[in-house]
Order: structure tokens, then sequence, then C-alpha cells
């Protein structure tokens, strides 16, 4: 598969553990916080996966974060597993989030895997995802 020859995958994410600890708190202006989350890929990704996110949340409960994942999955039949890189907001109890694959993170049937897409999700609630992939 060339990199013209993309594959959209679509599915949810189920969060198993959700561990966030403050790590520093100003009187004006953003907390930071650190989340440790394990969650359940299932749809056109099935596995697992494990994140940590370093978040900036404001007092109305607003936030932005960045985070890096890895994923153990079952991608089009492959299996391996693989890194992603996410970035996003959470806005009015919406999570929003862009992703890709780190380059050069696949392992095992997922090597050279390549990829972007995202997720959405009310706080609390199962995301939405995609991805649309294509390996190297």
């Amino acid at each position: 598969m060339s990199p013209t020859q993309r594959t959209h995958a679509t599915g949810r994410i189920d969060v198993a553990t959700y561990d966030p600890q403050t790590y520093e708190e100003v009187d004006a202006g953003p907390s930071l916080v650190e989340i440790h989350v394990s969650e359940t890929f299932t749809g056109d990704i099935e596995g697992t996966g494990v994140v940590r996110f370093l978040q900036a949340m404001q007092s109305d409960g607003s936030a932005s974060f960045v985070g890096i994942e890895r994923v153990t999955a079952t991608i089009g039949g492959r299996t391996g597993s693989f890194l992603l890189q996410d970035a996003g907001t959470v806005e009015s109890n919406v999570v929003h989030g862009d992703w890709f694959v780190v380059p050069r993170s696949g392992t095992g049937g997922l090597s050279g895997l390549r990829g972007e897409g995202g997720f959405e999700a009310q706080l609390g609630q199962q995301a939405s995802i995609t991805l649309d992939y294509w390996f190297e």
C-alpha cells in the first residue's frame, strides 16, 4: 500500500482508567495536570491503549492538552503496536482532538504504519475516532 492508498478507519474508545494529577496550580491562570489513561479501542482498530496527557486546565473546566499514546492493536488484519501523538481541547464539556501516527513507531505487523485522524467525545463518555492510515 502506498501513501496515496489510504484506508479510513472508524471506531470508538472506551476509557478503562483515568487518573489526573495536578502538578502546578497558580492563583490566576490555568492549572497544569498530568493524566494517565488506559482505554480500549473497538471498530476498525481493535486493541488497547495507554496514554499520558499534559493538560492546561482553566477554572471554567476548559482545557488544552497534548499526549503520547501507545496502542497495541489489530488494524486491517495486521497486529502490532504504534504511537499516536495527540493534541486537543476541552470546551463546553466536549473533548476534541487530532492525532497522527509517530513515524517509525510501528512494530510487528504494523511496522511502517503512518496515519492521521482524531477523536471527539462528550466529557466522560466514549469517544468516536477516525484514522486515515497507510503503510510505507
